[in-house]
């Protein structure tokens, strides 16, 4: 018998503005002949990325300060989250995040200030606001694709007019949760977009030593879903895709998988020291893939941003960023009581509330005749 072809595919790279600023016009319109984005709202969508950027070099410069704890930059990354969490409808779909999309957790309602209290260690930078629909920032790697799986099943279930996205590395993918929900998602065609920031690098191991795929997007074909790539620093290439896997998802056609191709400018964190692993000379071609960059000189060959408007949104920016550290650091402090109102809930057991009175357990602080506790004892 001859050899049949059993089963081939091909998988599309989208880019609509180059790293010169340069557009597809073709690409720009949708099905209906008008652009995919306005004009004024391509000027508010850069001006949340300079705020963005500015609150992330400035978050950074409160760890170097001693005053937050260790910080992973999103710099160099903003276009992927801010052209998908502007295709996200705010309080209706649900964000699941890895720790490098806060443009698009800010977009749908996170307060600015929850991000620098999660890395300051004040665990009320976890506790999402009413209405807000996001989950916390995730730290172990991968595991937020099992819980955006269930969410999306569950409205799936409930018939709800609902999509989420999940977001996380090209280093995730090597992680058997992200399989694992993969393979859920693709079975039970749940409305979920898998939304992998390939920013090169999986801490200080590149993409092309920790794993063996060609692209990252490919490893959607074996769970039968849909699959893009897409230039990551091209806030309109990313929108696209992300609006068209959202129609997919909202009629009936399951999860997608979007591989935004980006890179990561700065360290993994503020404990992390790039330059004992990354090429300098890597770094700096990608700079001039900046998407600030290439969006600004979009805007400015059309006359639609001028360097007055650069100083002031820059200057809006840092004072908003002062006003969001302000909030941070003046907090007021965390009752004591918050860790049994909290986790145990009311009303408390007896013992529990004796606890909650004296801050000493039963069996050490609340019976002094112990042996070694009692004052006659040496």
């Amino acid at each position: 018998m001859p050899v049949r072809k059993a089963y081939s595919a091909t998988i599309d790279y989208l880019q609509i503005l180059d790293e010169h600023g340069v557009l597809d016009e073709r690409l720009f319109k949708g099905d209906d002949g008008k652009p995919l984005l306005a004009d004024e709202t391509v000027r508010e969508l850069y001006d949340f990325m300079v705020l963005n950027r500015i609150f992330d070099e400035t978050a950074f410069k409160l760890q170097r300060s001693g005053r937050m704890g260790t910080y992973p930059q999103n710099k160099g990354q903003e276009a992927a989250a801010i052209g998908s969490g502007h295709a996200l409808r705010k309080g209706v779909d649900w964000l699941v995040p890895c720790y490098r999309e806060n443009s698009a957790l800010f977009m749908h309602g996170l307060p600015m200030h929850s991000i620098l209290l999660h890395w300051m260690g004040d665990e009320r930078g976890n506790q999402i606001p009413e209405g807000v629909n996001c989950t916390p920032i995730c730290i172990p790697i991968g595991t937020q694709m099992l819980h955006a799986t269930g969410l999306a099943w569950a409205f799936k279930l409930r018939k709800e007019d609902r999509v989420v996205a999940t977001y996380f590395g090209d280093g995730a993918t090597s992680e058997g949760d992200f399989h694992e929900a993969m393979n859920f998602a693709g079975t039970f065609q749940v409305p979920l977009i898998f939304f992998c920031q390939n920013n090169q690098w999986a801490i200080s191991v590149p993409r092309d030593v920790q794993t063996a795929s060609e692209t990252i997007a490919q490893k959607a074909i074996g769970y039968g879903m849909p699959t893009i790539q897409v230039d990551g620093n091209d806030l309109f290439a990313v929108y696209k895709a992300t609006k068209d896997a959202m129609a997919r998802a909202r009629g009936g056609g399951g999860p997608s998988f979007i591989e935004a191709v980006t890179y990561r400018l700065a360290d993994h964190t503020t404990a992390d020291d790039a330059r004992r692993y990354r090429d300098p000379k890597e770094v700096e071609a990608w700079q001039s893939k900046d998407p600030m960059i290439r969006l600004r000189k979009y805007l400015a060959d059309r006359n639609l941003w001028s360097d007055e408007d650069q100083r002031q949104a820059e200057e809006r920016a840092r004072a908003r960023t002062a006003e969001v550290i302000k909030t941070a650091e003046t907090i007021e402090k965390p009752s004591r009581d918050d860790i049994f109102d909290y986790v145990f809930g009311a009303p408390l057991p007896p013992e529990l509330d004796r606890q909650k009175q004296t801050m000493r357990t039963h069996s050490l602080g609340q019976d002094p005749s112990q042996v070694g506790l009692s004052a006659t004892t040496g």
